[in-house]
This record gives C-alpha cells, structure tokens and sequence, in this order.
C-alpha cells in the first residue's frame, strides 16, 4: 500500500498512531463533556461546556466542543415560553426610572433588581419573587408564596437585606401592584432606600430580572405535576446550590456569582 500511494513506511505508521491517540482524546473529552452536562443539570450550551473543559485544565476550542457534542448527540434544555406577570393596571403612583438600564454596576449592593413569576404545580398556583444583584447577579433574597399579595415582595427583600446588613441599593422593578402598593412603600421608607421602575410597558428596563426567570423556566424541571412542597425545595436547590455558586454566567466571563462577589471582597480586603 505505502509503494502504491508512494508513502514511506514510517510516515504510516506515526500517522496510524497519532490517530490512535485523537480517539482516546476524543473519548476523554466526551466522558468528561457529560460529566459538565450531568454537573450543569444539562442547562450549559457550546460556550459554557468549553469554559468548564477549560476550567477543568483541558486545552481545546469551540468548534471541538460543538463536534463532538454534535456527534454523540449531547444536548441542552430548550427555551421556554413565559407567562406575562405584571399586573400594573392599579390607582397608586409609579417611582421614576432611575436605573435607566445601567445593568453593569462597579461593586455589590449598588443596584437590586426584582420581578415576580408564576410556577404551576399540582396543587395550583404558586408565586416566586426575587432580588438580583446588578454586581454578581446572584439572587441575594426571595419568596414563594401561594397569595400575590404584596406582603411576600417585601419578605423576599427583607430576606435580601438580612443577608446584607447595611446595605442601601437603589431597588428596581417593574410597575407591578405589589412594587407599588402602600405595604412595600412604607418599607423601603423604614429601610431608607430609593425606589425605581420600569416605564410602562417596557420589559427592556427590567431586563436582568425578567432574563433570570427564562433562565430558570429552561434549566428546572417541569413543575406542573408536582406537589407545591416539591416546587419549593426545587426553588430553594436551584437557587441556593446550583444558579448562585455552580451556575457559569457568560455577563460575569463565565464565572458564578459566588466566585465573583469573593473576588471581590477578597482584593477590598487585600487593598
């Protein structure tokens, strides 16, 4: 065969054994390609997946990652529709937009964004509220509640500021009843902080919180089937485990919140 194609016999042989050591390479990056899906819960796409390759010492690129993920059928969960949930047809005033869409903030507890969603479960309707942080983008406080009544928006952030004593960002939210009643108000009153909302009818100004929820629909189970008891612990595992310590975030290069805030505090305490 070498005298016909005109090879040397050498040549064939490296060329045979460096084939050899591609399939075993390949072979290692698929185990260790669904062992980051297993990890991620399936959520992380092409780009994720090859950060957390590289995160685990290996050296390889995006179009290697999308082949192989490609060819052994390796996928991630798919997008969700989501459920309006704003309900800003009410008689109280609305707060003027002072974020004005500045989603990129210097240092933590300069800017909270918040936003209500509903979860179906088998035994009807339960109500999911959380606090963002625009530094980290960790969910630093939320509630689940079986009521929309404004009472658990101001749990959610007093569960917020429990975890961050002396905090004062500007909290940001949609024109929602419950961001606008007499109840939530009187607390940021209390707790000496600004208010701010989205103008009317324009999901762009909230767009962080209202992005975190069609993250959540896609990367948790469905939760139609399940007992209401259930959907809470899924709530709690997914954003106390996985979303604020696991979870790579591409608007934090491909770190968690968790790892971000200790960066953080780490150089302020160094400095």
């Amino acid at each position: 065969m070498c005298r016909t194609l005109g090879a040397v016999p050498q040549g064939y042989y490296a060329w045979v054994k460096k084939g050899a050591i591609e399939d075993d390479s390949d072979r290692v990056l698929i185990a260790e390609i669904q062992d980051v899906m297993k990890e991620s819960r399936f959520t992380y796409g092409i780009r994720r997946v090859t950060q957390a390759l590289k995160d685990r010492g290996f050296h390889i690129n995006k179009k290697r990652v999308e082949r192989l993920m490609k060819e052994n059928n390796i996928r991630c969960k798919k997008a969700k529709k989501s459920k309006k949930t704003t309900n800003s047809n009410h008689k109280y005033p609305a707060s003027e937009d002072r974020l004005k869409r500045r989603f990129t903030v210097a240092e933590p507890n300069r800017a909270w964004v918040s936003d209500i969603t509903y979860l179906k479960t088998r035994d009807g309707w339960l109500y999911l509220c959380v606090w963002i942080d625009l530094f980290s983008r960790a969910v630093v406080g939320w509630s689940i509640s079986n009521s929309l009544a404004s009472g658990f928006v101001c749990d959610a952030l007093m569960s917020a500021l429990a975890r961050h004593p002396g905090a004062r960002p500007l909290v940001h939210s949609d024109r929602g009843i419950q961001y606008a009643s007499v109840e939530f108000r009187r607390l940021l009153w209390r707790q000496k902080l600004r208010q701010s909302m989205s103008k009317k009818g324009d999901c762009f100004d909230n767009a962080v919180a209202e992005s975190f929820f069609g993250i959540l629909k896609t990367e948790i189970e469905s939760t139609r089937n399940m007992p209401a008891a259930a959907v809470r612990e899924l709530i709690f595992d997914y954003i106390e485990v996985f979303y604020n310590r696991k979870r790579l975030h591409s608007k934090l290069g491909y770190k968690t919140p968790a790892e971000v805030e200790e960066e953080y505090w780490s150089l302020t305490d160094a400095s």
